[in-house]
């Protein structure tokens, strides 16, 4: 078994304290003001709430998940619920500082009339069991929920909320249908998404198959499968007193993943950091698919788990927050039409979608001057809390709820001109499409090229050709990233700096004389031709400004062998033939206003965003050693490599 099991509570604390590095178990300091406040927030919760914490609840297959309940005690009758189920560390009391963590979430919602259960994923603290990236079985969610509604305080109906691995799981949970699970909401919910549509990316594994390197690092702090844990009879009050002095955190050594990224190979990389051994790369003891790192796009593997595929119907109201500087809201996007298109008609009509322009999961943190990266977005504040305990009164107690029900179906803010928008669709009614065609005298390399976006093909081809050593890859510079340490700071910077590089192909707009608002996808064909039997091809959308500074507005990668299609056969290339590829749709809502100007970065390599293609054919992740390719990209009538837009809307 890959579990390390203690009798005694001081012999785990023990063994957690002496096996950390140092600067691990020095404690982060709070204000005094922070040190009052929790105090203050957990007093007035044991005050209103009725507190449970550390209950194990019975999976069918005998692992129990921990679990802590806070429910009004001048409830009158049985409550709703709101469910958290999430792999982070939700322990009531900061180990670390010795006194009690935040509890504002759960405050809130005991005030609203509400039950708060949050519930840790099976292998993680003081749950129970392995755990697996993919999700844990879906049939912990549908045991999770038949426990809570059997409770004598529960009124049987049951919501989520959550961000990022604190949401990706309620997609494929709603598609089993249980009948308390009465409304979702979801917010930056991509690591859960496994296929819709054109969309491959498992979960955010890949992007037009290529690797997101954010899993790397952020499974580095999460495949702890050797873990101390209790006894199975130790008595509930003991694990709650236990937890004031251990919360079983992995205490992970600081890395410094800018370096660490560029090991080869690949499937080694958490070896070469002395991470824990894991679903990533290694052999497990139970059925997990195999080794993620060395799945295809297709894998049977990835449908295996707690992933939600299309094919998979939800049929439950859903409140989607999403945000532009995410890594994945083109899928996520995806997803919030396909469940409008597939739903029962009513249910259809219960779905609510909202598209802020920060990072992943920094909606609360939007202020009267949101800075994302280095661009200013103005005024982006918005008000969650009221949106989504609007939409739960609604589908959990039955009330009406005047705040949802003035809220339109789509609520997105436009970048450039700094305000929300509304539709009642997704891209907004009215949107129509342009097509911006690729052009140049074959000498589009770098910002000082003569590279341009023009309204009709050109006559004859004169390609732009470039070098793309994998030893050299272009960086990453902000963009639609999460989760990568101090690799990559996600959000719009000026990219100046890369389009100075030769192997960056630069083609831009003339200025707008009038302005051009962009809300929709953003569709990019190429048609290219390599000396390697594979490598990639990389495109970004760019804000200019009439000073010159060049704002990043979304992203992507296509690798070629799978330009037929993820669930087709590999296609490798030829030298002298030249191939169209499509790249799955970007997506943006940004205001070009008069004087600005659009530009398309197209260039092989986003490093470390996306794993480096070493241009050989062969499986990539278990490669030292790439060769330079040499890449062209045409356009010309007989090939018009092109960007379709879409423009307006409303």
């Amino acid at each position: 078994m890959f579990q390390l099991r203690l009798v005694r509570a001081a012999l785990v604390a023990a063994l957690v304290a002496t096996t950390l590095p140092l600067a691990a178990q020095r404690s982060t300091t709070l204000t005094p003001d922070q040190v009052a406040r929790r105090w203050a927030l957990e007093r007035e919760l044991q005050e209103m709430a009725v507190v449970e914490r550390k209950v194990m609840v019975p999976m069918r297959d005998g692992v129990r998940l921990a679990t802590d309940i806070y429910r009004p005690k001048d409830a009158t009758g049985p409550v709703p619920t709101i469910w958290v189920r999430t792999p982070y560390n939700f322990n009531f009391w900061d180990v670390r500082n010795g006194v009690p963590a935040d509890m504002t979430q759960a405050l809130t919602a005991v005030k609203r009339g509400y039950a708060y259960v949050v519930q840790n994923e099976r292998g993680h603290f003081f749950s129970e069991g392995n755990y697996d990236i993919l999700g844990a079985p879906r049939t912990d969610g549908y045991d999770a929920l038949s426990w809570i509604a059997a409770q004598s305080w529960s009124n049987g109906k049951v919501g989520t909320v959550g961000c990022s691995s604190t949401a990706e799981y309620q997609m494929g949970i709603a598609t089993l249908g249980h009948p308390a699970y009465a409304a979702m909401n979801a917010q930056g919910y991509g690591a859960g998404v496994g296929r819709v549509g054109p969309y491959y990316e498992q979960g955010n594994w890949y992007r037009g198959g290529a690797v997101q390197m954010l899993f790397i690092s952020w499974i580095y702090g999460e495949q702890n499968q050797v873990r101390p844990q209790f006894p199975r009879d130790t008595p509930r009050e003991d694990l709650v007193h236990a937890a004031r002095f251990f919360d079983l955190a992995p205490r992970m050594p600081a890395v410094d993943w800018a370096k660490a990224f560029w090991h080869l190979p690949v499937q080694d990389i958490l070896k070469a950091v002395d991470g824990p051994r894991g679903i990533f790369a290694d052999a497990m003891p139970v059925d997990t698919g195999g080794r993620m790192i060395q799945r295809t796009p297709n894998d049977p593997a990835w449908y295996k788990g707690g992933l939600w595929h299309d094919d998979m119907p939800i049929n439950i109201p859903g409140l989607w927050y999403m945000s532009w500087y995410d890594v994945s809201v083109a899928p996520n996007l995806a997803l919030f039409n396909h469940v409008r298109a597939t739903a029962r008609p009513e249910v259809a009509d219960q779905q609510w979608a909202v598209i802020a322009p920060v990072a992943h999961c920094s909606f609360r943190r939007s202020s009267e001057d949101t800075i994302v990266g280095e661009r200013s977005m103005g005024d982006a504040r918005y008000d969650y809390d009221e949106l989504t305990y609007g939409f739960f009164d609604r589908f959990l107690k039955g009330e009406s709820s005047e705040r949802l029900a003035r809220q339109p179906k789509v609520t997105y803010f436009t970048m450039g001109r700094n305000v929300w928008q509304t539709a009642d669709t997704w891209p907004p009614p009215g949107a129509e499409t342009r097509t911006f065609y690729l052009a140049s005298g074959g000498k589009a390399n770098s910002l000082y090229g003569d590279g341009a976006l023009v309204t009709a093909p050109p006559a004859a081809d004169t390609p732009d050709r470039f070098t793309y050593d994998p030893a050299n890859p272009v960086p990453s510079h902000g963009g639609n990233v999460c989760c990568m340490g101090n690799a990559v700071t996600p959000g719009s910077f000026d990219q100046r700096r890369n389009e100075s590089r030769h192997d960056v192909l630069v083609y831009t707009s003339e200025p707008f004389a009038e302005g051009l608002e962009l809300t929709g996808p953003i569709v990019p064909t190429l048609y290219v031709s390599s000396d390697a039997k594979d490598t990639d091809f990389t495109v970004k959308v760019i804000d200019v400004y009439p000073d010159g500074r060049a704002y990043n507005l979304d992203e992507s990668i296509q690798r070629m062998r799978y330009r037929d299609g993820y669930d087709k056969p590999v296609a490798w290339m030829e030298k002298g033939q030249v191939y169209k590829v499509t790249l799955q749709p970007i997506v943006t809502s940004n205001w070009f206003a008069p004087g600005h100007r659009l530009r398309i970065e197209v260039s092989s390599s986003n490093f470390p965003r996306f794993d480096r293609n070493l241009n050989t054919g062969g499986n990539n992740f278990d490669e030292t050693e790439g060769v330079v390719a040499h890449n062209a990209v045409h356009h010309s009538k007989q090939y018009p490599s092109h960007v379709t837009v879409t423009v307006g809307g409303n």
